[in-house]
């Protein structure tokens, strides 16, 4: 049976559905990449992981960022303006 292109263009794609989409994927970074997103040196990046200090993923033995590890990283780092009297100068 052959069908004109009006009919296959009304099909859902399998991959819209699919849990594994696209859509749905999350993008893992590479410790060098999320150094350069967060501007920062990898070294420290991997000695934070290494206390235990900030969020990471590991695939088996590779670590590995996602972008929700990274905005938790900077969240984490915030802090607030301080409110009050000023500090007195030094004379």
């Amino acid at each position: 049976m052959v069908r004109d292109n009006a009919d296959i263009s009304e099909l859902p794609s399998p991959a819209a559905d699919s849990p594994g989409s696209q859509a749905d994927a999350v993008l893992l970074l590479t410790p060098a990449q999320a150094a350069a997103r967060l501007q920062v040196r990898e070294s420290w990046l991997r000695a934070k992981v290494s206390a235990r200090v900030i969020p990471c993923t590991f695939v088996g033995r590779h670590l590995r960022f996602s972008e929700q590890d990274l905005a938790d990283i900077v969240a984490a780092g915030r802090t607030e303006p301080r409110h009050g009297r000023r500090a007195q100068r030094a004379r």
